[in-house]
């Protein structure tokens, strides 16, 4: 690693995560000097700053960690099985136990570890019982880095809430598409819910706090409440009425089955978020507030704070993101990315980012959408007679782009030349809908990256995106080839 080995000064595992990726810019804020490591670096090339060096490395890959780590001061552990198909638990203490040998044998200053927030004594009262599998192994993971011999910082926390987090999108989708709820017992479980603005918060002041042996902080909000609890100021906030039934019969197994039909979650990833909030996670042990400045903000700002991140971009890191919870990073025509349907796909060109990004931006107006621009046209007919803007705007320059440009039916988000054009769809729709195009370098060449999410208005809306699955499917497909054409050179798919 050379000259990076020495510069580095912070290493983040699970860089690709929800909470990894927001930690990494957020240091990148303040200064800091950041290495991350990550299985798959290609998903996160790009998105974080120049002075930020990205390895690739699994934190059960003892030698792989030992590089990683090496003139490492302090190391995020921010890895979990969550998606695991298997032993989940064994899986995650062993991958501790290496990462912990690999620590201690780099002389690593201190790890910070956030894990989830449970009462052990309870949690102990319950150890034969499948419910309380996900927390006992969070729990055992902070452990076994507390017991490595490095300094450990472990947060507890307890339901984290923000755009794009898992239990966000959870109470989101819930809330969006089901009028009448039925709502089994673990709903009412009592929480002490997070902002992840906080969380982040904790996470970097974690590097400063005074640190002679391991310590344990459970964080959580300014208020306690529940599953239903957070529904209800969801539906409040958003202006929708909403009934919940109780019903005593929902196991967890069966709850997760339900929640993979109706919500973005895949039913193992359901299984294990409801086996962790069977049981109370409130704040017993108060230190947290009196070795640390920050005061967080109640679940209701929390809703409120990740509804105006919904609004305000496309977010920057998703609990699906992460590898683990996404089984091995699934992509394609009909995946679910949070609670948005995405259309995800790429190809490879042999020539520079700088020329396969020529056709990205001259996409639209006179050039058209390269394919099937037919049925982009009747579309835009369909959208005039509804009332809407249709597919005639046009662009405001042949070459150029720049956010807040119109672009035919659609309005441009983000112009970053040669890296990135992301528009969002200003056409009539049963939901939001977005288009990006992303271009990073290869071995090859270029990798070109489209990608269609769809963010579905309810039932109407996810029936809009199922009726015309296939000829999105056509459409999507050959545009791609198309724009690869045009850069030059044969595609790869």
């Amino acid at each position: 690693m050379g000259k990076h080995a020495r510069r580095a000064a912070v290493l983040v595992t699970g860089a690709s995560g929800y909470i990894g990726g927001r930690l990494v810019e957020a240091l990148e804020r303040r200064g800091r000097r950041v290495r991350c490591v990550t299985r798959r670096p290609e998903l996160v090339a790009g998105r974080f700053g120049p002075d930020t060096e990205v390895v690739a490395g699994d934190a059960a890959d003892a030698a792989a960690m030992r590089r990683a780590l090496a003139g490492v001061d302090a190391a995020y552990y921010l890895v979990h099985a969550l998606g695991s198909r298997g032993l989940f638990e064994q899986e995650e203490e062993r991958t501790a136990e290496s990462f912990a040998r690999a620590a201690r044998a780099a002389g690593v200053g201190r790890i910070i570890y956030l894990g989830g927030l449970v009462n052990p004594r309870a949690l102990a009262e319950q150890a034969n019982a499948r419910a309380s599998a996900h927390m006992r192994s969070r729990l055992r993971v902070g452990e076994v880095l507390r017991g490595s011999g490095v300094p450990t910082v472990e947060f507890r926390a307890s339901i984290v809430i923000g755009a794009g987090s898992l239990s966000f999108e959870l109470i989101r989708a819930l809330v969006q598409r089901l009028p009448v709820m039925v709502t089994p017992r673990w709903v009412a479980v009592q929480a002490q819910p997070i902002a992840v603005a906080d969380v982040i918060a904790y996470l970097q002041a974690a590097l400063e706090v005074r640190l002679e042996t391991s310590r344990v902080f459970e964080i959580g909000g300014a208020a306690v409440t529940s599953y239903r609890g957070l529904m209800q100021e969801y539906a409040r906030q958003k202006g929708l009425r909403r009934l919940f039934v109780p019903v005593p019969l929902l196991t967890p197994r069966l709850s997760s089955l339900w929640l993979g039909l109706v919500t973005p979650l895949f039913a193992r990833v359901g299984r294990k978020l409801i086996e962790s909030i069977t049981m109370p996670s409130v704040v017993r042990d108060r230190r947290a507030l009196a070795a640390f400045r920050i005061r967080p903000c109640g679940f209701r700002s929390a809703i409120r704070q990740a509804l105006a991140d919904e609004e305000a971009r496309i977010v920057a890191t998703r609990w699906s993101d992460a590898l683990s919870a996404s089984a091995g990073g699934r992509r394609g025509a009909g995946a679910r990315f949070g609670n948005r349907l995405i259309d995800s796909r790429v190809i490879t060109v042999p020539v520079p980012p700088e020329q396969a990004f020529v056709p990205v931006r001259r996409i639209g107006g006179r050039c058209g959408w390269y394919y099937a621009n037919g049925l982009w046209r009747l579309r835009g007919m369909v959208d005039r007679m509804l009332g809407g803007v249709g597919m005639k705007r046009g662009r405001r320059d042949p070459e150029e782009l720049r956010a807040g440009d119109v672009l035919d039916c659609w309005r441009v988000v983000t112009c970053d030349p040669p890296r990135v054009l992301a528009l969002e769809a200003e056409m009539r729709l049963p939901g939001r809908a977005w288009l990006q195009f992303e271009v990073t370098p290869c071995a090859q060449g270029a990798r070109i990256r489209q990608t269609a999410l769809f963010d579905p208005a309810g039932l109407a809306g996810l029936a809009y995106w199922y009726l015309l699955y296939l000829p999105h499917l056509f459409i999507f497909r050959g545009m791609l080839a198309a724009l690869a054409a045009r850069a030059g050179g044969p595609p790869e798919p």
